[in-house]
């Protein structure tokens, strides 16, 4: 593993490794603006029931953080580059399936595989960058990365809307899962020309039952998360998520033992004693908690509050995710300098950026989407600069060879922190909205934004108190 970092080949076109597997990182995060844009189209024209297309959302996400730290560990033990070309490959000809569906369930089905794949092909991203970048040059790698995050939503939000409105060749919604087809295949042809092949472990092999395991109990625990609200919250929800815990719990004991017959436990066990690691992974649950559902409250305030079209909603967040990508790109050198410290300065800015929004809610009557834009460009410059100095914190800690076993795990906690924010956030948005308004729902979802990026900022402090 180390010679694969040292060798001057390999540091030579290690920028151009990067740049292949972060556009594989952007045609996932464009994937998940895009088809949010064109759901409505969808729901017409495959005469798709409102469950029916809340679950072409919620099952891409369920699949995705319940199989990516398989995908982590896949990568530790076939190679980073053989498990990312499969993982695009599989992402590719998945997102093909999807264009091509003739109905609701058909279309669940195939965003069902796209998760999966999705959870081959982005664990190896991170995974790269940690191997490659272990020098002075890592916090500038991180920072392309930040960038690219923040380039994709702002090309999600405007492609889909583009690609609805003039439906090419008349393929109307099916062009947002086409898309994807042909930039995959240049990331593939890519990667097999100049990634680095990492020999496979001898002797190891996938820990299967921990993977069925966990995927059920992660499968139980984010489910009625995101169901919870269609069902008023029964009982039988609160059931379902307690068993999710306590399988995760036998889980964790499933490992050990595992471990203890020699065997290759899938996740890394010594990642669970690391307090830095574990610390840093509590701070990027509730930053995701926080991050993911402001989008989508911000979005539902814009369309049933304001009024304001579809496609002018999803361009404000184009500035936010411009100034977004500036920031990341100066995170990286003021990580270098000050550490941690930028991460719980980024979060302050969000926290201001929040303040603003609830003072113009609340001095203007009808504040007009250029406005929006405007005000939303200090929550994204304080967004950018916690996210890709994050990731790279928090994996600092963890060592080469289970660089795919960390990325994993990070993706879970960011999908487990996505999908419970959407459904807590959320639930507090429409249950407020449905008895009082549009305006006094998206004030009560920031003060959970305010608490959630609060706690975050605490254990970014401890972290950093830690490492002094």
């Amino acid at each position: 593993m180390h010679q694969l970092v040292s060798t001057p080949v390999e540091t030579s076109r290690r920028w151009w490794v990067l740049a292949t597997v972060v556009a594989a990182q952007f045609m996932f995060g464009v994937d998940a603006f895009i088809v949010n844009v064109a759901i409505p189209t969808m729901a017409v024209e495959l005469k798709a029931t409102a469950a029916e297309i809340e679950a072409v959302i919620a099952i891409y996400l369920i699949a995705y953080a319940t199989l990516v730290v398989t995908g982590g560990r896949l990568g530790d033990i076939y190679g980073t580059r053989n498990v990312f070309v499969a993982g695009v490959a599989g992402f590719a000809i998945t997102s093909l399936w999807c264009g091509l569906a003739q109905s609701g369930p058909e279309l669940i089905l195939a965003r069902l595989a796209q998760g999966a794949t999705a959870a081959l092909m982005v664990p190896q991203v991170l995974a790269t960058l940690h191997l490659l970048f272990s020098d002075a040059a890592r916090a500038r790698a991180f920072g392309i990365y930040g960038i690219v995050l923040g380039l994709a939503g702002a090309a999600g939000f405007m492609l889909g809307g583009v690609l609805v409105t003039l439906d090419l060749a008349g393929l109307g919604w099916r062009a947002v899962f086409f898309v994807n087809v042909p930039f995959g295949i240049i990331i593939i042809a890519a990667a097999l020309r100049i990634m680095p092949t990492v020999p496979r472990r001898a002797g190891t092999r996938l820990d299967i039952p921990g993977a069925i395991v966990l995927f059920i109990g992660l499968l139980c625990l984010i489910g009625p998360l995101l169901f919870g609200h269609d069902v008023h919250w029964a009982a039988w929800v609160w059931l379902v998520m307690a068993s999710g815990v306590a399988v995760i719990a036998a889980f964790v004991r499933l490992e050990r033992a595992v471990a203890r017959r020699g065997g290759m436990p899938l996740i890394e066990l010594s990642l669970l004693s690391d307090a830095a690691f574990m610390r840093g992974l509590v701070a990027v649950f509730f930053f995701f908690f926080a991050n993911l559902s402001f989008y989508l409250v911000m979005t539902m305030f814009m369309q049933k509050g304001l009024n304001i079209p579809p496609l002018q909603a999803g361009l404000v967040f184009v500035p936010l995710a411009l100034t977004f990508v500036i920031a990341s790109r100066h995170s990286g050198a003021r990580a270098r300098h000050r550490g941690t410290l930028v991460l719980i300065e980024g979060c302050a800015l969000q926290i201001a950026g929040l303040a603003v929004l609830v003072a113009t809610v609340e001095t203007v009557t009808a504040p007009s989407a250029l406005l929006l834009a405007l005000v939303l460009m200090v929550f994204g410059y304080g967004q950018g600069l916690v996210m890709a100095p994050l990731s790279s914190a928090v994996l600092s800690s963890v060592k080469l060879a289970s660089a795919g076993a960390g990325s994993g795990m990070y993706g879970t906690t960011t999908q487990i922190g996505n999908a419970a924010g959407v459904a807590a956030i959320g639930a507090v948005f429409f249950a407020v909205e449905t008895a009082m308004s549009a305006r006094v729902a998206l004030l009560a979802a920031c003060v959970l934004f305010v608490l959630s990026i609060t706690i975050c900022a605490a254990f970014l402090s401890w972290m950093r108190r830690a490492a002094a």
